[in-house]
């Protein structure tokens, strides 16, 4: 919902970091690959209950995310990339929730529901993607990207927050969970709804 919004403010200062690691030999590919281990050790924090530690490695993982797309922009983007992209950002956000479950089995069932919210998420912005491809449709409103990235209402940046926000406290993870989990529906709704409004028969 608020990354279209946000975008216009944090592209410009991530444009001239990906220029910058693009000339000191770093791909896009890497600083994705990268983005991933911090974010698996974000994970892996949670696990431990290394919250703090969890925290600080969330909000790298994402400046990392953020800036594979800003090095792509100053040397060449590939479709490659921007499937790995895709790939690595789920996983990223299947293992916070997973994370949680095994950091405390109380935890299991809230972080079980969220990973299938995630699922038919993605399950959704995936076919949106295709299937907007198929009709030649295309959107600036998220940057520049590998394919059609549709707007609702739990997107990258409203999950990243509730992640955060599950770190500072862990206490409240399965509220939180449900209560993500839910938009996550939401959205699903929403996108089906846009779907059936804007794809042509």
């Amino acid at each position: 919902m608020f990354d279209a919004k946000i975008r216009p403010l944090i592209d410009p200062p991530l444009n001239a970091v990906g220029r910058g690691l693009a000339k000191i030999g770093l791909t896009a590919n890497m600083v994705t690959l990268l983005g991933l281990g911090f974010g698996l050790g974000a994970a892996y924090a949670v696990t431990v209950q290394h919250y703090d530690w969890a925290l600080a490695l969330v909000v790298v993982s994402r400046i990392l995310d953020g800036l594979d797309g800003a090095v792509a922009r100053a040397t060449q983007k590939t479709a490659f990339g921007g499937y790995l992209d895709i790939v690595c950002d789920f996983i990223f956000y299947v293992s916070i929730p997973l994370a949680f479950g095994i950091a405390d089995p109380v935890n299991l069932l809230p972080a079980v529901t969220l990973v299938a919210a995630f699922t038919i998420t993605g399950i959704s912005f995936l076919a949106f993607a295709v299937t907007a491809a198929e009709q030649g449709a295309e959107t600036s409103a998220h940057g520049e990207k590998s394919f059609f990235y549709s707007t609702g209402l739990a997107e990258g940046g409203e999950t990243i927050a509730f992640f955060l926000i599950m770190c500072l406290f862990p206490m409240h993870f399965a509220t939180l969970a449900y209560v993500f989990a839910g938009l996550c529906v939401v959205t699903v709704l929403q996108r089906s709804v846009l779907a059936r409004t804007s794809f042509r028969d």
